[in-house]
């Protein structure tokens, strides 16, 4: 009696320890010749691959969900983030994934997702050396259906644009408070921006800016200039004197790399995708909340079938916490629209 006692409570302490037990990270790297460029960025780039809780014994192949990270981030799954991911899948909001996140900080914060040829093309890096690697590192399902894409701010930016140009990769996609969907507010030519970085004459001194940095960076995703020292792109609206100049050659460049203006140019693409969602909050600044509700109602105009919400927080408050938008919105979302079988 007391033998089948032990092993009843050994076999309890072994569940309870199955159920409780966390999912873990491994930070990896990936080398990309997509990432060859000329200006001295890094073409080998961390990424933090989390894996579910029971993956070195389960011998099963997960679903992947691609997370793209903001503005001066990189790849780093801070605890909070992991805590968040371990929660979900204890809570059934969603079953067993993989999570990954590369770096794409750059000399100029970030690379916005997208090729620059002169700064590295990480929009392919993304999509298809990125995407290929998991697939033959890990044990996916690598199926379209079975890979979400998503990110936070830049990240949400980039995921819009890499799954409108990639269906065939990715089979849905949610953006949290994305960015840089179209020049409004801070990005546009009757802010203080494009005077302010009249001003500016060295990398210190964007480095001390905030607005005018990210339009560098735009510029150096968008419309790279090798010719053009020191930052070495163009910008869409520039100071002659106290004259504000707009270059259209240029503004049209920026709206091709912009969701708002990409949505008639890819509305196959869009169609083909299983799932489509963004959300904003409503005191994140105005430069969010009308590019989102833009990009949001050009899509319904476009009858592209998609989830938009507005919510009471900041840009980044209510997000990376238990409570917030990530376990309890975006993940459950890619719980629905994710395959989690083979075909």
């Amino acid at each position: 009696m007391k033998k089948t006692m032990l092993l009843l409570l050994i076999l309890f302490a072994e569940l309870l320890q199955a159920q409780t037990a966390g999912g873990k990270v491994i930070v990896d790297s990936l080398y990309s010749a997509r990432l060859e460029n000329p200006m001295g960025e890094a073409t080998t780039r961390a990424l933090s691959v989390y894996l579910p809780p029971g993956y070195d014994n389960s011998g099963e192949r997960y679903p992947v969900i691609y997370f793209l990270h903001g503005f001066m981030g990189d790849h780093t799954l801070y605890p909070q983030m992991v805590d968040i991911l371990d929660h979900a899948i204890e809570k059934k909001k969603i079953r067993p994934f993989i999570l990954v996140i590369s770096d794409q900080k750059t000399t100029y914060d970030g690379s916005f997702y997208s090729n620059s040829g002169l700064f590295g093309n990480w929009e392919d890096f993304t999509a298809l050396d990125l995407v290929g690697y998991m697939d033959t590192h890990y044990r996916t399902l690598p199926d379209k259906n079975s890979r979400g894409i998503t990110g936070h701010s830049m990240g949400g930016y980039g995921a819009l644009k890499i799954a409108m140009h990639h269906p065939d990769i990715f089979g849905s996609v949610y953006a949290l408070s994305p960015g840089a969907l179209a020049i409004v507010r801070e990005y546009g030519p009757n802010s203080t921006t494009y005077r302010d970085l009249a001003a500016i004459r060295t990398a210190e001194e964007l480095s001390n800016s905030y607005f005018p940095r990210v339009i560098v960076a735009f510029g150096r995703s968008w419309s790279p200039n090798p010719d053009n020292p020191p930052f070495y792109c163009d910008v869409p609206f520039e100071y002659q004197g106290d004259s504000l100049v707009t270059r259209p050659e240029v503004l049209a460049k920026w709206q091709a790399n912009m969701p708002v203006h990409m949505i008639e140019d890819n509305l196959e693409n869009l169609r083909q995708l299983r799932g489509i969602a963004l959300d904003w909050g409503r005191n994140a600044g105005e430069r969010f909340t009308q590019q989102c509700n833009m990009f949001s109602q050009r899509l319904e105009n476009a009858n592209i079938t998609h989830f938009a919400e507005e919510y009471i927080g900041t840009h980044t408050s209510g997000i990376y916490t238990r409570d917030g938008r990530i376990p309890n919105d975006m993940l459950p979302f890619f719980d629905r629209y994710l395959s989690f079988e083979s075909d």
